[in-house]
């Protein structure tokens, strides 16, 4: 796939997450889908922090259409496997849905990032720790990302990322944390 037509395939993606937020604008943390739909600044932003190694990224990745490299690449390391510090690209479609769903909360308060890429060996230990880590994750291939924020429920978040429909959606409330990725439009968890 081009960069261009991922670029169009994201586009349609949030439009439809936006014109589906309109349809729900009644929930008080849909409150403001409405002003997106309307073009409130074409810009995309990510904000995350890792309690991990204690870095932030809190930077404007797209503009007007166009992804920016640097941004992107910021993302990409700072996503890394901190435990190996190893790195992937991570793939657009997962930092707009983690962008437009954070739009959709209206939070000031930037992701708390609990794992975004895993090196192989990463995933196989947790996997051989717990019954929730897939063999195939698709964190090993840069499209899935576990964050949480203090002042939104799992609840919450995991509604405003299912109202993009644009990737799987799983909500792990005893573990305080939502998974959100690119792949199959999927949900799962309470």
């Amino acid at each position: 796939m081009t960069v261009q037509a991922e670029t169009l395939l994201t586009r349609r993606n949030l439009l439809r997450a936006f014109t589906a937020a309109g349809i729900v604008a009644a929930a008080p943390v849909y409150a403001n889908a409405p002003g997106f739909l309307r073009g409130s600044g074409d810009v995309r932003r990510l904000r995350m922090h890792s309690g991990r190694t204690g870095e932030m990224v809190d930077t404007i990745y797209w503009i007007d259409g166009t992804y920016i490299p640097d941004a992107l690449r910021e993302i990409n390391f700072f996503m890394r496997d901190w435990r190996n510090s190893q790195s992937r690209a991570i793939d657009n479609r997962t930092i707009d849905i983690l962008a437009a769903t954070h739009r959709l909360l209206d939070v000031s308060e930037p992701y708390m990032l609990l794992s975004g890429y895993r090196s192989a060996e990463t995933n196989r230990m947790l996997a051989s720790r717990s019954r929730g880590v897939a063999r195939n994750s698709l964190h090993t291939i840069g499209q899935a990302a576990d964050v949480r924020l203090n002042s939104r429920s799992v609840s919450q978040i995991a509604r405003a990322a299912e109202v993009c429909r644009a990737g799987g959606v799983g909500r792990y409330s005893r573990s305080n944390f939502v998974h959100m990725d690119c792949g199959d439009v999927r949900t799962w968890g309470s």
